[in-house]
């Protein structure tokens, strides 16, 4: 649904592919601890542009059966403000990422 395609899988990780750009998650051999903590020092989430506001909440909507949960959900869809249409999701292994929909009156950015 946000246009990458699946592009290679191994035991560890897995990509995605959209034009020359591609998203690669990977467990690495050596680690440090079990379990990411977003709220720990390094990457926070992700932030993906969505198409439409349509496409977002079908997102958030299949999101559970792949392990995703809602974060923030009392504030939804407007949890980072009144003009700031998105979703902010977490799975089971601690990542989060924020999906949000370019506002209505304006195009998708990069377009």
């Amino acid at each position: 649904m946000l246009g990458y395609v699946p592009y290679q899988e191994w035991s560890a990780g897995r990509s995605w592919r959209m034009g020359e750009t591609y998203l690669v998650i990977e467990q690495s051999p050596a680690l440090r601890g079990d379990r990411h903590d977003r709220l720990r020092p390094g990457l926070n989430h992700l932030a993906i542009h969505v198409e439409s506001r349509p496409e977002l909440d079908a997102l958030v909507a299949e999101a559970p059966r792949h392990g995703w949960s809602l974060l923030f959900p009392e504030r939804h869809p407007y949890t980072g403000g009144p003009r700031h249409y998105a979703a902010y999701l977490e799975n089971i292994d601690g990542f989060e990422v924020e999906l949000v929909a370019a506002p209505e009156s304006e195009p998708h950015p990069g377009r």
